[in-house]
């Protein structure tokens, strides 16, 4: 069996014990130092950005309106007029999403969260545009043009991953989203809201690192809406649920029983780029685990309860993307196999529909009979990610896991039959984890 660990491991932004508590103590240190430097003018704005937008000590009272609402008009002058005279009678707020995914492995991510954002946003009736930036592309002049010709009234930001899980060379990758924030004010004074699974980790000091307004902790198709309502009323309510503020205030998270609640986002938003087609799709249908491996963040970003997306709503989904000419999938759930019931059900619903399509996914090696492997070999399987993470049976109970090394290769023997692809996830260093250990693994 292939022990290489895939890039699909960092969509998921899951981080070994070690790389938690390096980056926790960077960024609440940065954190620390940010607090202490509040303007004196003021309840709350920060005077760490730099003149002209957040002038400390010599704020005006146009510079509040980017925290307390909206700006009051773009930066640029030559917009002032569309914008003043424009603008919908329906009064529903602009708003410019930015994906900046810049860790990319062996798979190029696409921003399904933000899409179902972006999403959830318009059916609000909100005037929304998606931002791709390319890696090692021109930031600046990408966001600069989208800003001078969308004039948006709120920019969201998402934040993929934290770092790139690489602990012999590890690479800090909320320096590059720090810069995109600052392109960001110097093209526009509107406000800048984070999210996305590496912010839900660690909203209050990925907020200060970064320098932006508001963050939602995590999913936002429910929150980023509300956030927008909460804006256009000029803040006279309480605040939205899940979301921090740059001088300490945050509400808790909200996380929906019922995703279906939540529509599917259509190929539109963010998968409209020449040879979209040739690429892998990301499929999310559950959320949630309730399994605290010791090093996962998933509870942090997506909350314990497993919730789903009914089987139906799914391949309906699938069905109009397989129509677009998408027929590459992978989903994203960390455990396609629990509960084993919905996997199983989901299987036959897409083997029902017959879409002819070709998808990977990760398991958890544990509760997967063969019933299950056939049904996913019939529906269109072809590769699984088992999630076992050490060979040693010493090692494995120190993650919190749940199965042996026996039952990891009884699995990956029945994937085989079948005829499905595995790979496996191997994470070295954990707790209990010696030379002789990390060998045999």
């Amino acid at each position: 069996m292939c022990l290489a660990n895939r890039g699909i491991v960092q969509r998921k932004a899951r981080l070994t014990k070690a790389a938690v508590v390096f980056v926790a103590v960077a960024l609440l240190s940065h954190a620390r130092q940010m607090s202490r430097r509040l303007c004196p003018k003021c309840s709350g704005c920060p005077s760490r950005h730099p003149p002209p937008l957040w002038p400390p000590c010599d704020l005006k009272m146009n510079d509040h309106k980017r925290v307390e609402g909206f700006a009051s008009q773009p930066k640029s002058r030559k917009h002032h007029g569309r914008r003043a005279g424009n603008r919908r009678k329906s009064a529903k707020v602009r708003v410019l999403l930015i994906s900046a995914a810049n860790d990319s492995g062996a798979m190029t991510p696409l921003p399904l969260g933000l899409a179902c954002v972006a999403g959830a946003a318009e059916i609000a009736r909100h005037n929304v545009r998606l931002l791709t930036l390319v890696t090692d592309a021109d930031y600046e002049n990408d966001i600069r043009h989208a800003i001078e010709q969308f004039s948006p009234d709120v920019v969201g930001l998402s934040v993929r991953n934290i770092d790139d899980q690489n602990m012999q060379s590890p690479r800090f990758l909320l320096e590059n989203l720090k810069k995109v924030v600052s392109i960001c004010r110097v093209h526009s004074s509107s406000p800048i809201v984070l999210g996305g699974a590496g912010y839900s980790i660690f909203p209050e000091s990925a907020l200060a690192y970064l320098g932006a307004d508001i963050g939602i902790r995590g999913e936002g198709e429910a929150a980023f809406p509300a956030l927008l309502s909460w804006l256009e009323r000029g803040r006279q309510s309480p605040p939205p649920p899940a979301t921090y503020f740059a001088n300490g205030s945050h509400s808790p998270p909200e996380y929906a029983s019922d995703l279906d609640g939540f529509r599917l986002p259509e190929p539109r938003l963010w998968l409209d780029f020449p040879d979209s087609t040739s690429m892998r799709i990301p499929v999310q249908s559950r959320r949630g685990c309730p399994l605290d491996c010791i090093y996962c963040s998933t509870s942090l970003i997506e909350g314990k309860p497993v919730r789903q997306r009914s089987p139906e709503s799914l391949v309906a989904w699938l069905a109009a993307l397989r129509q677009k000419g998408f027929r590459q999938f992978y989903f994203v759930d960390n455990t396609f196999n629990l509960p084993p019931s919905y996997a199983r059900e989901l299987c036959r619903k897409l083997i029902e529909a017959d879409l002819g399509l070709d998808w990977w996914a990760i398991v958890y090696p544990k509760w997967v009979d063969m019933e299950l492997v056939k049904l996913m070999a019939k529906a269109g399987c072809t590769e699984v990610s088992l999630g076992f993470e050490s060979g040693s049976d010493t090692v494995l109970p120190q993650l919190n896991k749940q199965f042996t090394c026996a039952e990891v290769g009884a699995i990956s023997e029945a994937f085989r039959i079948a005829g499905i692809k595995r790979h496996g996830f191997l994470l070295l260093g954990g707790p209990g984890e010696t030379e002789r250990t990390s060998r045999k693994a």
